[in-house]
């Protein structure tokens, strides 16, 4: 007679209603989720930038010659270049530390201990709009490419309002802002009204009006009235202490546009996510037809979101001119058009994300400085840092398969999150 032994009953799975909050943080932690992601690519995107510097330095390379009778020669070296490398990378963007003890010693100044931020967000003040102006466009179903071209005519109409009026403190410089604001709205209006009623491909002429605002620029510089008359060279008049941005004593450059920059990053994330234009612009975005089946203008809708963009980039050039420069040059507004497609895109075109990776960006271009000065590290590998961490986020399931990410559980979180702990 045999006995039959029953098996053990399988072992319950938890399911998402019996976790709790800090289960589901731990699993949403190392799963496919933005900020995951994004933390991610600015890793690898660091640890290739390790590599280029250890091959593009003659050095370090030397030590390699003899690697395998001797490796930690070339370890030894490369880990120096890199540390000291990301090392000032740090201390030019944030802070560093022999400065605040410094400070606090007494034989240094707070000036000193909070230079590196000031140029970090001095870097990224205009980033910022131009930035928005790219993303909010994006929600829109449009690709705002023609954000240098916005922020060159804010820089044209605001710096001229700067130097050409002669008003009291405070209304002159709100004046010479609504003209920067106006100069981009205009030059966003163009592509969007050509959108709208003729079908033109915003990309196309944005690129146009681009190359025209520059030229206009170069040209208008030159103009009686407008160059400064004890120069030869192509440089205007030099802005009006009435119109320009507060900033904090010298030689900190951090002045009110990142003030307004965050003012305005919080006035987008409303319009778009609270206002009814807002939901006018996110159905046009994702379905044109069906928008206009609902009863909403996509034409008006196109040329309303192109001028709210090209605004936003006016204000960036504005800030740029009446905060960073005081005269109009033909590089015043440098590359912050073309740099704010890549904020916009590493911030996923969302507000403050927007915000934030300006402010990364802004940081990598205030701690490249020191890395030049310091270390002899080229510029230009800031340049493909921004490139690398662009193209590792704009590829997610690259980052997926490295890092063998799980799938994003970001709804449930958000559903414990809701319920308490």
């Amino acid at each position: 007679m045999t006995t039959e032994v029953e098996a053990p009953p399988p072992a319950k799975e938890s399911s998402p209603k019996e976790d709790g909050f800090l289960t589901l943080f731990l699993k949403n932690l190392w799963s496919a989720n933005t900020v995951t992601v994004t933390v991610l690519s600015i890793f690898l995107a660091l640890v290739v930038g390790a590599v280029l510097m250890v091959v593009s330095d003659s050095e370090v390379l030397a030590k390699f010659a003899y690697f395998t009778s001797r490796p930690s020669d070339a370890l030894q070296a490369s880990w120096d270049l890199i540390s000291g490398a990301y090392a000032d990378l740090f201390k030019g963007a944030f802070f560093d530390p022999a400065s605040f003890s410094a400070w606090f010693d007494g034989t240094g100044t707070w000036q000193a201990a909070f230079g590196p931020v000031s140029e970090t967000l001095t870097y990224a003040t205009p980033l910022v709009f131009t930035g928005l102006a790219v993303a909010i466009a994006f929600r829109g179903g449009l690709f705002n490419i023609g954000g240098q071209g916005q922020a060159v005519m804010g820089c044209v109409f605001g710096g001229v309002a700067g130097f050409a009026f002669h008003l009291p403190p405070g209304l002159h410089l709100i004046v010479a802002l609504l003209f920067g604001l106006i100069g981009g709205a205009l030059w966003g209006f163009i592509p969007g009204f050509l959108k709208a009623r003729t079908g033109a491909h915003e990309v196309i002429t944005s690129i146009m009006l681009n190359y025209t605002a520059t030229l206009f620029l170069g040209w208008l510089i030159l103009q009686s009235g407008v160059q400064d008359p004890e120069r030869s060279d192509a440089i205007s008049k030099t802005i009006a202490t009435t119109a320009e941005l507060p900033a904090l004593p010298a030689p900190l450059r951090v002045h009110l546009g990142i003030v307004l920059a965050v003012v305005a990053t919080a006035a987008v994330a409303w319009l778009i996510n609270r206002s009814s234009f807002g939901f006018e612009l996110r159905a046009v975005g994702v379905n044109p037809p069906a928008a206009k089946t609902a009863g909403m203008s996509v034409a008006r809708t196109y040329t309303l979101l192109m001028v709210v963009a090209g605004g936003l980039a006016g204000l960036g050039g504005a800030t740029q001119v009446l905060g960073t420069a005081d005269k109009l040059t033909a590089q015043v507004a440098g590359n912050i058009g073309f740099d704010g497609l890549l904020v916009a895109l590493l911030g996923r075109n969302k507000p403050w994300g927007t915000l934030f990776a300006a402010i990364l960006y802004g940081a990598l271009r205030a701690g490249g400085n020191l890395m030049q000065v310091d270390i002899g590290i080229s510029l230009e590998l800031v340049t493909v840092l921004q490139a690398l961490i662009v193209i590792f986020i704009a590829a997610p399931a690259m980052v997926k398969a490295i890092f063998q990410l799980r799938a994003a559980r970001s709804a449930r979180l958000g559903a414990s999150m809701s319920k308490g702990w």
